[in-house]
């Protein structure tokens, strides 16, 4: 779902994704805190599987396949009619099944957890190398059926080892941001193949041009940090025509060399603190830095340097258009991929509204189309409309699907506003929350064993949501016991 540029966005699940969401709009999990959590306990498995998938499941004539990577805990599984849960990894490399929310589930409930990483990232790509024409079978219409195609072979494999032939577990799906929107509109597509579905912050509308995000940013921050985000932007408008070149170095950033792609990054930068449930260490510092007179841009700097960079552990060249346009195959090289897929199906463009913003309005629509064009050539183009028309955006008509929305994301706009009980699918809204936080809890960085909410500022409401989760699942799980399966 960066913050998901979805400002590039793991349950994604989207993949501590694992995304911790999308770069540019949805920030991926960095690389280096990949590094920390798998030496860690913040993994319940790490052993990779593999699985021949299809590459074009809308062809009749193409049989070519290519390995898809998965992982499967069974440590909780009530052998032999326990569910499954089935963890979506989405744009990122999916390197286990974190120990996150999922994993008390798994508990509570009995069930075996398996997790396919998305094609073409991490270690699952087709080809060896990303170019444009290589990346046609990259879309979230071929995620799903890897994901249906999937599940039949490992209900088929389990099946075997049980020597219980056509036997049909009940199945239940997560996923959080894009891979909470995987999650939905799974459950849409395939709902003969799940119980239903969990979709944390899942941003199930394409949006061309997303106004509201930068409008919750500011919202988000509040009366007191508003101004002073809005001040800094301000001035770093006025100097990069100045005095680019220095501001760049300030921030550490002097290899991104297209202002938009500089801007972006600054944005971004503010966003992952209140995205991820962590806002204070982003408001204090400017808020005390405004009333001591201090350089408020040299504060935002070190911000963004030792938190942004530093701690949460962005690399300032996933903004580099010039590594953007890099088409290696390498196991955590994700930004060319999930632009490729904003650039063609959900655009998520993150531009400033027309008053009252926190970006910098050099950040337009344009500069978007041009970035596309830059990357993939002409020709590329999102095409949102046909996107909403094929799921309905978030006026999606699956049933049986749990929509939990935190009042402090950005990418809440773009998910299920309002419940369905005659579907029924439903919207658990959860204040003073962030983005997944049901399932990762606070602060997202580093992760929460378990997705303990104590550290939340919200604990209760948290707690409260996640009871509401269980007994949707416990209802649904119930419904179709035996079957596998529920058509409503």
């Amino acid at each position: 779902m960066a913050t998901m540029r979805l400002s590039n966005p793991i349950f994604v699940f989207v993949s501590l994704f694992f995304v911790v969401g999308f770069t540019h709009g949805f920030v991926m999990t960095p690389r280096n805190l990949v590094d920390r959590l798998s030496e860690s306990s913040y993994y319940l498995t790490t052993k990779e599987l593999w699985f021949d998938q299809t590459l074009d499941h809308y062809s009749p004539y193409d049989h070519r396949q290519f390995k898809q990577r998965y992982y499967e805990f069974l440590d909780y599984f009530r052998v032999p009619d326990g569910p499954i849960f089935l963890k979506i990894c989405g744009e990122s490399s999916c390197g286990g099944i974190s120990n996150d929310y999922l994993s008390v589930l798994a508990k509570k409930f009995g069930a075996a957890v398996v997790s396919l990483e998305h094609r073409y990232y991490g270690k699952s790509s087709p080809f060896k190398s990303h170019t444009t024409e290589n990346l046609k079978y990259l879309s979230s219409k071929q995620a799903l059926f890897d994901l249906a195609v999937f599940r039949q072979w490992y209900q088929e494999s389990l099946n075997l080892k049980k020597n219980k032939p056509g036997a049909d577990n009940s199945w239940f799906v997560f996923g959080t941001s894009y891979s909470g929107a995987l999650s939905a509109w799974f459950r849409l597509k395939f709902p003969h193949l799940t119980c239903g579905s969990l979709a944390s912050s899942g941003v199930v509308l394409a949006v061309y041009n997303y106004t509201e995000f930068d409008k919750q940013v500011g919202e988000s921050a509040g009366p007191e940090c508003k101004p002073v985000l809005q001040e800094i932007t301000e001035l770093v408008d006025r100097s990069l025509e100045s005095n680019g070149k220095e501001l760049r170095k300030q921030f550490g950033a002097t290899e991104l060399e297209i202002d938009g792609d500089f801007l972006y990054f600054l944005a971004d930068a503010a966003v992952v603190a209140f995205q991820y449930g962590n806002p204070d260490v982003l408001c204090n510092p400017l808020v005390e830095a405004k009333k001591a007179g201090e350089n408020l841009v040299a504060a935002y700097a070190k911000y963004v340097k030792d938190y942004y960079v530093g701690t949460f552990g962005v690399s300032v060249e996933t903004y580099n258009q010039k590594h953007l346009k890099n088409t290696t195959v390498s196991e955590y090289g994700s930004d060319r991929l999930w632009w490729f897929q904003v650039c063609t199906e959900v655009a998520y463009f993150q531009v400033a509204p027309t008053n009252d913003s926190i970006r910098s309005s050099k950040v337009d629509t344009k500069y978007h189309l041009d970035l596309c064009k830059n990357l993939f050539g002409e020709g590329i183009y999102p095409e949102v409309d046909v996107t909403n028309t094929y799921y309905g955006g978030t006026k999606i008509a699956g049933s049986k699907i749990i929509f939990t929305n935190g009042s402090q994301d950005p990418w809440r706009h773009a998910s299920k506003q309002t419940s369905s009980p005659d579907m029924p699918s439903y919207v658990i809204n959860c204040h003073n929350c962030g983005h997944g936080t049901d399932m990762r809890g606070c602060p997202q960085s580093p992760l929460r064993i378990e997705g303990d909410a104590q550290n939340c500022s919200s604990p209760d409401a948290v707690n409260k949501m996640r009871q509401k989760m269980i007994e949707h699942i416990d209802l649904w799980l119930s419904e179709c016991k035996g079957t596998g399966r529920s058509y409503m």
